[in-house]
C-alpha cells in the first residue's frame, strides 16, 4: 500500500513539471499550487481510505483546491477576465466588471427568468454555457451566485424568489461542469437595488474570486 502511495505522488510531481514545460509564469504557478495541492489531498485521501482509490479522490480534491500564490492572482484574474470579455462580447445580456481582483458577471433577470418564475429561460442556458466554459478553464476561484430581485411583492417573498432563482443558476453550472465545491448561493431580495428601473435591479450576479493559497 505505501507502495502505491508513492507511485501516485511520483505520477503527480512528473504531471506538475510538464505542465510547468513552456507555461507562463503564472501558469506555472498555478500548475505547482495545483500539484502540491494535489498531493496534500492524496496524503489526506490514504489517510482517511487507507487504499489506492481513497488516495486518488484526496488527490483530485487537493488539486481543486491548492490554490495560487499571492503574486500569482493579478495575472491570472487578468486572463480571466479577458476571457469572459471575450465570450459576452456580442451578448447583452452579460455585463462584466472587474474590482481589484474580484469579478463580477451581472446576468438581467429578464433574460432568465420570466417573471415571478424560478425556472430558466431558453435563452438563459446559451449564457450560462459560455459562463461554464471560462470557469472550467480557470479552476483555481470561487464563485459567489446571487439573485437580486426588484420591490414588487412582499420582502419575505422577494427573498425566498432570489434564493431560488441563485439555486437554479447554480445548478445549471453544476450541470456544465462547473465544481460544486467552488460554488455558494445567496439570495439578497430586494435589499440592494443598483436602479430605479425594476428591471435593472432583477439580476443574477457570480462574484468570482482567486483561492489563495495559506
Amino acid at each position: 500500500m505505501k507502495r502505491h502511495m508513492q507511485i501516485v505522488l511520483i505520477g503527480m510531481m512528473i504531471l506538475t513539471l510538464m505542465a510547468c514545460a513552456n507555461a507562463t509564469r503564472g501558469q506555472k504557478g498555478a500548475a505547482i499550487g495545483a500539484g502540491i495541492g494535489a498531493a496534500a489531498g492524496a496524503g489526506l485521501g490514504q489517510a482517511i481510505g487507507g487504499n489506492t482509490e481513497s488516495t486518488l479522490i484526496g488527490a483530485g480534491i487537493g488539486a481543486a483546491v491548492g490554490g495560487l500564490a499571492g503574486w500569482q492572482i493579478g495575472e491570472y484574474m487578468d486572463r480571466q477576465e479577458a476571457e469572459l470579455q471575450q465570450a459576452f462580447a456580442d451578448s447583452e445580456a452579460a455585463a462584466i466588471r472587474r474590482e481589484q481582483d474580484v469579478l463580477t458577471a451581472t446576468f438581467k433577470g429578464d433574460v432568465f427568468f420570466d417573471f415571478d418564475s424560478a425556472t430558466l429561460k431558453p435563452g438563459a442556458y446559451r449564457e450560462i454555457d459560455r459562463t461554464a466554459n471560462v470557469l472550467n478553464r480557470y479552476p483555481q476561484t470561487t464563485i459567489l451566485v446571487a439573485g437580486h430581485t426588484d420591490s414588487s411583492g412582499s420582502e419575505s417573498y422577494n427573498q425566498q424568489l432570489s434564493e431560488r432563482r441563485a439555486q437554479a443558476v447554480r445548478d445549471a453550472l453544476v450541470n456544465r461542469g462547473v465544481d460544486p465545491r467552488r460554488l455558494q448561493v445567496i439570495g439578497y431580495g430586494e435589499s440592494q437595488p443598483i436602479s430605479s428601473s425594476d428591471a435593472m435591479n432583477r439580476r443574477v450576479e457570480l462574484r468570482i474570486e482567486a483561492i489563495q493559497q495559506g
